[in-house]
C-alpha cells in the first residue's frame, strides 16, 4: 500500500521480500503505478490524497471494504497520505503494520509516519541518522542497496 511516484518505486524495489507471498496493492492510478504493477493484483484509490478531505473519506470507505474482504495479515507501506486510512483500519482488523520510511527522510520522520506511529508494529529507516529521531526504527539499509 503506497502512494504513486517514489513511494511506489521504493516498495517495488523491496519485491524480493514479498515476491513469494500472496499480495494485493493499493495505490493511486498513475502512469508509473500502472506500469510497475501491471502484473500485480492492484486496487486503485482516490487521489490526490494530500490535504483532500473528500478523498480521505472516499479512501476510508475503500479501506474498510478492502481490509474487510482481503483480511491482510500484514500491511506494508512506504507511506504518504493514502497509508493513513488503510493502516489504521488494518490495525483495527488485526493486521500487522510495517512502515518503511521514505528514502527522502534522513533526519526527521514524515508526517505519514507520525500519524501512523501508534499503529505500526515494525518501522524501517533507510538512513541510520533517522534512528536517532525514531529510536524504534530499524536500519538495515536502503532500497537502493
Amino acid at each position: 500500500m503506497c502512494s504513486p511516484g517514489g513511494h511506489a518505486l521504493q516498495l517495488w524495489l523491496l519485491r524480493e521480500a514479498w515476491a513469494s507471498r500472496s499480495r494485493a496493492w493499493v495505490t493511486v492510478e498513475r502512469e508509473d503505478t500502472s506500469s510497475l504493477l501491471a502484473e500485480e493484483r492492484t486496487y486503485y484509490a482516490f487521489g490526490p490524497t494530500t490535504r483532500n478531505v473528500p478523498n480521505l473519506l472516499r479512501n476510508l470507505r475503500l479501506a474498510r471494504r478492502l481490509v474487510h474482504s482481503l483480511r491482510p495479515r500484514v500491511i506494508v507501506t512506504t507511506g504518504a497520505g493514502l497509508a493513513v486510512p488503510f493502516a489504521w483500519l488494518g490495525r483495527l482488523y488485526g493486521s500487522k503494520i510495517v512502515y518503511v520510511e521514505s528514502l527522502s527522510r534522513i533526519e526527521q520522520p514524515s508526517l505519514s509516519y507520525r500519524l501512523l506511529a501508534p499503529a505500526t508494529d515494525r518501522v524501517y529507516a533507510q538512513w541510520p541518522e533517522l534512528t536517532r529521531a525514531v529510536p524504534r526504527a530499524r536500519f538495515v539499509g536502503s532500497v537502493l542497496e
